[in-house]
């Protein structure tokens, strides 16, 4: 292969040297590296970062930066539209090639494929790569040729590929460099951190970039995968690999996760339901990538029911109702205490999410969008695949969802789940001196045992703001509209 004058290796989700398809590719022509990353959010649509995110991406950007000067470069900062970033830096450094690995949200599809079309019109290469998937979405399909709807066969189509994974890139040990760097802005100008500093427990809780993320997942193989089946919907202990922030932000691949999980997994692995920790967590990642898969091939998810009989559904704007669930306080400890660990720590357990999601739209009957919204703000994980799968899963009109009958009791959901209350001692720790037996439903306590305990029902902590029975019975009648709704 000819060499090349420069090439230019564009950083979006895939903030890491190991297993990295696009930069790997374009070391191997030779050519001079100039890393770049493009701070772009104005031509993202619904996959510009919320708040959460881009404290996370302003710290990943970083380690990145560390990562590359350690080997004699660094990372380019741009930001405007980017073909116009891209288009600019080609002409300062006479670049001929452009490297990226693929993002999967509708805006980003669309507006990659007209900067690659740009740039092969101007003779200038353009390689694109997988680097944030184990298989792309339109390689897994039914035997008609159509895209999934259901896990269950999805699953067992993707470990019938599993064959075909790739083998893991190293990272590069040494990059070649040019002889002049073009000018970069420095991550501080992306004004990506919050003026506030609100983010103390974020940097309590997180430690982002690719080191961050090697770290994360050798403590699950050590200490978590083994019970990972049981530990994982315990919310009051360390049972799941909080590796998602570092999965969206791509500072570990999915396939390096997978082939070193693979080795705590038994070889029937194609069983959905199986004791085995390493097993489970597999299936797990294949959720994330049916998430991606039904994104792409159902894009209007985003904002509507990909179940178009739920267009009907009844719901209501509850500015009071929702504002208690966003901050809180609305008197079920188990979903209190999830949205307090969401704004301490940008991040929430999965159970607590179901939980929480469900009281919002089948108790108080408010838009499934508006939760998404709140979550892709406060999330430091907010991927718009996972957010779009997840709360159409809950809302019922989803792919595979949920049943809407199945409307979950948040009361028995806190005492199966978090039977002891450590989950909500630490996150509702006005509630914390209740005895078990009423941790999590204390408006049922005796009012000397409230009263001992030091909380005072309504000015302490709030009384449920709807009753359980009450709103599951209007729930269902509300279904009923989308009963009738033609099919």
């Amino acid at each position: 292969m000819p060499r090349m004058a420069v090439a230019i290796v564009w950083f979006r989700s895939d903030l890491r040297l190991h297993d990295n398809p696009a930069l790997s590719d374009a070391i191997k022509t030779g050519a001079p590296i100039i890393p770049m990353f493009i701070h772009s959010p104005d031509e993202e649509a619904e996959a510009a970062p919320g708040a959460a995110s881009r404290w996370w991406l302003a710290n990943s950007l970083r380690a990145l930066d560390v990562a590359l000067r350690k080997l004699g470069g660094g990372l380019v900062i741009r930001r405007g539209r980017a073909a116009d970033a891209i288009a600019a830096l080609i002409r300062e450094t006479g670049a001929t090639a452009v490297y990226w690995n693929r993002r999967y949200e509708p805006a980003i599809i669309a507006r990659d494929g007209r900067i690659k079309a740009q740039l092969q019109q101007r003779g200038i290469s353009a390689e694109s790569h997988n680097g944030s998937l184990l298989f792309e979405p339109w390689e897994i399909s039914t035997q008609d040729g159509r895209p999934y709807r259901v896990y269950t066969p999805f699953s067992k189509a993707c470990f019938a590929r599993e064959p075909h994974l790739r083998p893991l890139l190293p990272a590069p040990k040494k990059i070649p460099w040019p002889a002049a760097w073009p000018k970069s802005l420095e991550i501080d100008d992306l004004q990506l951190e919050p003026r506030i500093d609100w983010a103390a427990g974020f940097r309590d809780t997180w430690s982002p970039g690719e080191a961050g993320a090697a770290a994360t997942l050798r403590r699950f193989e050590s200490a978590v995968v083994a019970d990972y089946s049981t530990s994982r919907d315990i919310p009051g202990v360390v049972g799941t690999s909080r590796l998602s922030p570092h999965l969206h932000f791509g500072e570990i691949s999915p396939l390096m996760v997978w082939r070193e999980v693979s080795t705590c997994a038994p070889k029937d692995s194609t069983r959905i339901a199986h004791s085995d920790g390493g097993s489970t967590f597999r299936n797990e990642l294949l959720w994330r990538e049916f998430a991606h898969h039904l994104l792409y091939h159902f894009p209007r998810t985003v904002a509507e029911p990909l179940d178009a009989r739920f267009a009907t559904f009844p719901r209501k704007h509850d500015a009071r109702g929702l504002k208690a669930w966003q901050s809180g306080q609305t008197g079920f400890p188990i979903v209190d205490a999830g949205m307090r660990e969401l704004w301490h720590t940008g991040w929430m357990h999965n159970r607590v999410r179901m939980v929480a999601a469900s009281l919002l739209v089948k108790h108080l009957l408010i838009p499934w969008q508006a939760g998404a919204a709140w979550f892709w703000d406060t999330l430091v994980d907010a991927d718009l695949a996972n957010n779009t799968l997840g709360w159409q899963w809950i809302a019922g009109c989803g792919a595979d969802a949920a049943p809407f009958f199945r409307i979950f009791n948040p009361t028995l959901q806190g005492e199966k789940f978090d039977p002891d209350g450590l989950y909500v001692r630490r996150w509702v720790p006005e509630l914390a001196e209740l005895p078990v037996r009423y941790i999590h439903n204390p408006s049922s306590a005796p009012e000397d045992v409230v009263r001992s305990a030091g909380v005072l029902l309504g000015k302490t902590y709030p009384a449920p703001i709807v009753d359980h029975a009450a709103a599951r019975s209007a729930a269902l009648a509300a279904y009923e509209h989308v009963k009738r709704a033609a099919p």
